[in-house]
């Protein structure tokens, strides 16, 4: 299985999509949870200061500045230097008290809370992160603040846990997506493979079931049941077809003989010699497109491909200018061929010769006199090509469709001879091939192409 065909498949982008939703949803939950942490942490330390500040602020109305000043000086030196920080200043911004060496003048915010940051000088290279809350007390400003690294740090930690939790959940959500994918797929392909053989003609073909009544099982197992019915269906019409071959050819080819018979035994001046010729005619043109049928259904019911060999496209070519250039020569039309004996590929060789001729047969009939008709055989990139073309009066493009359908002919086709099965005969065996019919136009004229693509047969040498 393809990188590629993953990728590409529904049941991948389903699960992509769920991943991706449920991706969001936790993502959401966690950003929650981390703002609440977040939230929770700071609102714990500013409720802690607000509450020193306002215990501080209280002593200095009841006891006065020097109360004040031996209370912070105190907690200042019992404290923990790393977690509490405070300060009294006077005019000119003088430290009073408090473990501050001097209390910046940062951007004040919103009601008095203060952020700012100061080098530790007991430890080389530290950085202290203060939160803080200074308040004005008549001359002198209080500042009470708390050491907030640790909250910091274990925001980031709670960040790179939250996204190394995303990080997982993705990769573990992606790796689930294509386990289950490729186990989707392998039961699709299987699906696919079966499919592809059944339309091939091989209705013997039935997809391969694990036992597990999943729905996939079922799935198959409601095809193989329908398979069944069209094979049963399948033979019921071979048997009237052959009932029907035997029953009507016989009566038809008994009928001919009578006519040919009568045929001799009158001679060239008798008024009903003309009448017997177009009977045979047309017992001839009945056999002939009852033939034609029998043959396009064997085809398309995948009878004939226990015949199929390696075989050279030149010289097949050449056996089929070789039975019609006597034809050309009568109506003064040129052949030319292009071939490449180098190329081969698998198929039947009868049939792809039947095939050929009735391409060469509608070129030569439908080229006016003296013109011409081209036979190629080549390969480009691994595709083999058998090309047909001429220069006479070609088919609409909007007609290419129609013209395969059986008994279909085209208006300046009418007045010549023929059932309309030729090219239906041509489709039927390039499909048996696995092969592609490419009409277009040869400006002027039709040129048709019949191409084996790489992958419907073994290689071209």
């Amino acid at each position: 299985m393809r990188p590629a065909d993953l990728l590409r498949s529904s049941t991948f982008r389903l699960a992509i999509s769920y991943m991706a939703l449920f991706a969001g949803s936790v993502l959401l939950l966690l950003g929650f949870i981390y703002w609440s942490t977040v939230a929770f942490m700071m609102h714990r330390t500013d409720a802690s200061i607000t509450t020193e500040v306002k215990l501080l602020a209280r002593m200095y109305q009841e006891q006065g500045v020097n109360s004040l000043l031996s209370m912070v000086a105190e907690r200042s030196k019992d404290g923990d230097r790393e977690s509490s920080v405070y300060a009294v200043t006077g005019s000119g911004n003088k430290i009073l008290a408090g473990n501050l060496q001097g209390l910046p003048e940062p951007r004040q915010e919103k009601k008095g809370w203060l952020n700012f940051s100061y080098g530790d000088s007991s430890v080389p290279g530290r950085v202290v992160q203060i939160r803080g809350r200074a308040s004005q007390l008549d001359k002198y400003r209080l500042f009470v603040g708390r050491d907030i690294g640790e909250n910091i740090a274990l925001q980031q930690l709670i960040v790179q846990a939250l996204l190394w939790g995303l990080a997982i959940m993705t990769a573990l959500g992606l790796f689930g997506g294509i386990l289950m994918s490729r186990r989707v797929l392998r039961h699709i392909e299987k699906i696919n493979q079966a499919t592809r053989e059944i339309m091939a003609g091989d209705l013997s073909r039935r997809i391969p079931t694990n036992g597990s009544a999943d729905d996939f099982d079922q799935l198959a197992t409601n095809l193989n049941a329908m398979l069944d019915e069209i094979a049963r269906l399948m033979a019921g019409i071979r048997h009237i077809s052959n009932n029907v071959a035997h029953d009507l050819r016989t009566p038809l080819t008994r009928l001919r003989n009578q006519l040919e018979i009568l045929r001799d035994g009158l001679g060239d001046d008798s008024p009903h010699s003309e009448q017997v010729e177009r009977s045979l005619d047309d017992a001839d043109q009945l056999l002939s497109t009852f033939s034609g049928l029998l043959r396009i259904a064997r085809i398309e019911a995948g009878g004939l491909k226990a015949n199929m060999k390696q075989i050279g496209l030149a010289s097949l070519i050449q056996d089929a200018v070789e039975l019609y250039e006597a034809v050309a020569e009568a109506r003064q039309i040129q052949i030319n061929t292009m071939l490449n004996d180098t190329v081969t590929v698998l198929g039947d060789r009868d049939l792809l010769f039947q095939a050929v001729t009735n391409l060469l047969d509608n070129a030569i009939k439908y080229t006016q006199q003296g013109g011409k008709v081209e036979l190629s055989v080549g390969k480009s990139d691994q595709i083999a090509e058998i090309t047909v073309a001429d220069n006479g009066p070609g088919i609409p493009a909007y007609e290419y469709d129609r013209v395969v359908q059986r008994f279909y002919r085209l208006d300046q086709s009418r007045n010549t001879s023929g059932n309309g099965l030729g090219l239906s005969l041509v489709e039927a065996i390039v499909k048996m091939h696995d092969a592609t019919l490419i009409f277009s136009d040869n400006k002027p004229g039709l040129k048709v192409v019949i191409r084996f693509e790489p992958e419907s047969w073994p290689q071209v040498y």
